[in-house]
């Protein structure tokens, strides 16, 4: 069943056709992929319910719409049609700023993350640095429902709105901003992956005609929200490992602008420090 399942997934172009056949049929069975090694039968429902869930993931529907949630660091997330799905390569930024928050002594550090999304950001710095004060704000209207489910109960402010003009109440105090922003070129549509294009929300994922609009707006806001010293972390695509930074150090006033790789060796997120 399993062997049948990869091979439909391979077949429609799924790039882990074994993780994802495995995760499928753990989640129709209410188990974990480690224990499916246990299991001796399966029922015609759940033979038939999975069979659903490989037809749908073979036509690229998200494998985390499939299943509903999403490991992130140490949390895990609800996601489903209306938000962007977190990527594994985000963590390494949410650790940054995670690590930056930990800086903070002698008060509470204050960090924002903006284009929230899901969540993601914001949750794992509330559940890793609990002493932080965490705010967070998302524009689009159905992901904001999905980020509401996943930071009630931790404490993180979440708002509706645009971070072009977020949080007026909060500047000049704040130690750390992150931000995963929409950073694909309009021109390179058809190169996005199907999960990402056509399940995806647009305006998590395009951003003008090379990519760097809403990292734009993002060095604008973050040099008001921050205080002299703070710092400001963003993800953006490997193609832009020398244009999102400069866009810091085109604009001025900014210390230690530098880019950072992934655990592919790929540039992924940009840091810098607010001058003053």
């Amino acid at each position: 069943m399993l062997a049948g399942a990869v091979a439909r997934l391979r077949e429609g172009g799924v790039g882990s056709p074994e993780h994802d056949a495995a995760e499928l049929l753990a989640h129709v069975l209410g188990t974990s992929r480690g224990a499916l090694a246990l299991v001796d039968d399966v029922a015609a429902d759940d033979l038939a319910a999975y069979g659903d869930f490989v037809a749908r993931r073979a036509a690229r529907e998200p494998l985390q719409h499939l299943t509903g949630v999403a490991g992130f660091r140490h949390v895990e997330l609800a996601v489903g049609p209306g938000v962007f799905v977190p990527r594994p390569e985000t963590e390494l930024l949410a650790g940054w700023a995670i690590e930056q928050a930990r800086l903070v002594t002698g008060r509470r550090p204050v960090v924002v993350d903006l284009c929230t999304g899901s969540g993601a950001i914001a949750r794992s710095v509330a559940d890793e640095v609990p002493q932080a004060v965490v705010h967070a704000v998302e524009l689009d209207e159905a992901a904001l429902v999905w980020a509401a489910r996943n930071l009630a109960g931790t404490g993180v402010d979440l708002r509706a709105g645009s971070m072009a003009d977020a949080f007026d109440d909060l500047l000049g105090t704040v130690d750390v901003v992150v931000c995963n922003p929409p950073y694909i070129p309009l021109e390179a549509w058809e190169s996005v992956a199907p999960e990402a294009r056509d399940h995806d929300p647009h305006l998590a994922l395009f951003s003008g005609d090379d990519g760097l609009d809403a990292l734009r707006v993002l060095e604008r806001r973050a040099r008001v929200l921050l205080h002299p010293g703070g710092v400001v972390g963003a993800e953006h695509a490997d193609a832009q490992g020398a244009s999102a930074p400069a866009v810091f150090v085109d604009a001025g006033g900014w210390l230690d602008v530098r880019d950072h790789r992934d655990l592919a060796d790929r540039p992924r997120f940009l840091t810098a420090r607010l001058a003053g």
